[in-house]
Formats: C-alpha cells, sequence, structure tokens
C-alpha cells in the first residue's frame, strides 16, 4: 500500500502510449481476422450506430487488434544542478523497436523501488505494452510482469484511480481532471479520437509524440496536485521532441 505522501517523486517514470490499429482499415484485414473483430465488437455494435467496418476506428484500444505507435517516459531529475522533469519518446512504425527500446530503458534504471505511473495504466498502458511485447515475442521486464504479484506488490501508480477513491461507477478523462484542478491543458493540438488519422493518413509519428509527451507532462502535474503540492515549473521541462 502506497502513501502517496512518502513516496519518492524521483523514482517514478510517468509515462503513456499512443495506439493504432494493426491495419488502415477493416478492409485490409485478412478474413479470419475481421471475423474475430465481427465477434469482438457485436456487444459494442448494440450500443453504437455502425457496423463493422465503421467500428475498426476503435481497433487500436484492443492489443489483439492494434499496435503501439509512441511510448513517452519523464522522470524528475537534476539538469546542471536544476531540478528539471525530463522526457524521452520512442515511436515509429516498427512497434517491437519502440518496445526494446523501451524495455532496455526499464533494465538500466538502477533505481530501487522504480514505479510506473500512468493514467488509467492499470486498465489499459501496462497491460497493452505486456501484451504487444508477448505478440511481439519479447521477454517482459520484470516491473511490468505482474500476473502473478499480489496486489500489494504490483509497481503501479494510477492517476485515474487515486482519483476514483474506490468509486468505480465510470472513467475520468486527463483532460476533465486537469480542467478541474486548473492544470494548463494539453490537449492544445489533437486528441485520441485523432490519432489514428495523423497516423494512418498524416503519416506524422512526430506529431503524436509530441502529443503523448504532452500527456506526460499531464499526468506529472496531476500527480502533484493530488499531494497537495504547487505546479511544477514549466520552463523547467525538457521535451525530447524538438518543438
Amino acid at each position: 500500500m502506497h502513501d502517496i505522501h512518502s513516496l519518492d517523486i524521483r523514482k517514478i517514470m510517468f509515462l503513456d502510449i499512443e495506439t493504432v490499429s494493426e491495419e488502415k482499415s477493416y478492409s485490409e484485414l485478412s478474413d479470419y481476422k475481421a471475423s474475430l473483430w465481427d465477434v469482438k465488437t457485436k456487444h459494442l455494435r448494440n450500443n453504437y450506430d455502425g457496423d463493422a467496418e465503421k467500428m475498426y476506428e476503435r481497433a487500436g484500444i484492443y492489443a489483439e487488434f492494434g499496435k503501439i505507435v509512441c511510448i513517452s517516459i519523464g522522470m524528475l531529475t537534476k539538469v546542471n544542478g536544476t531540478d528539471t522533469f525530463k522526457l524521452k519518446s520512442f515511436y515509429g512504425d516498427d512497434e517491437r523497436v519502440i518496445l526494446e527500446d523501451f524495455a532496455d530503458v526499464l533494465g538500466k534504471m538502477v533505481t530501487d523501488n522504480l514505479l510506473l505511473c500512468a493514467h488509467n495504466g492499470k486498465e489499459f498502458d501496462f497491460p497493452y505494452i505486456a501484451r504487444r511485447m508477448i505478440v511481439n515475442r519479447m521477454k517482459i521486464p520484470p516491473i511490468l510482469d505482474v500476473r502473478f504479484m499480489k496486489p500489494w506488490e504490483v509497481p503501479f501508480l494510477d492517476t485515474m484511480d487515486m482519483w476514483r477513491f474506490g468509486d468505480y461507477k465510470s472513467y475520468t478523462s486527463l483532460k476533465l481532471i486537469t480542467s478541474t484542478l486548473d492544470i494548463p491543458s494539453p490537449k492544445d493540438d489533437i486528441d485520441g479520437s485523432m490519432v489514428g488519422k495523423v497516423y494512418w493518413e498524416d503519416r506524422d509519428i512526430k506529431r503524436i509524440a509530441e502529443y503523448c509527451e504532452k500527456d506526460v507532462v499531464a499526468i506529472f502535474q496531476v500527480f502533484k496536485r493530488f499531494r497537495v503540492e504547487e505546479l511544477f515549473n514549466t520552463d523547467n521541462i525538457l521535451f525530447s521532441i524538438e518543438r
């Protein structure tokens, strides 16, 4: 069990991922994979207006039908003696390379008791990364392989989970929480619903990575608000994507 005020914030890696469908459109799926998608989305089509092909716009949220195009991470560190929130992004068309580079960073972390923090990470980011590593026939880093851990052993922090206080009735977006807590919104360009189009049509992966890094900053600022701390000075945020 974690006490948010006693956690060493320098031992927390804040992260976010961006995902897209494995193919550009439903029509490009094999007949067999399309049939599996039909089954997967049957219950969704009862609640949303659209057929299986229209619903394929949502394929990126499922690890069985999507892929990761960006993982962005951020940690509080010292740069020239100044507290700096330093970001790094792994992005591109080759998902395996993205995952390998991310796993390599995790493997080199010598920080004891490292924790990973994301928004809705327990239900999305962390399991999605682990599942896609299995798909890519990779060994899952110990910090992500929580399949046999007891709940209190899992090294994950989740800002949405923290906001719930045990209330599991609904999903609360990062955008809504930042607005509620008077944190400048990171959504000044694209949002999650546009990532597929930016990837498949615009072919602008750098733009996706920039958006992903902004979300990591927002998660970090939300975490500081949860600790009843002042927001981090934006002048000391070091983005890895040239802006």
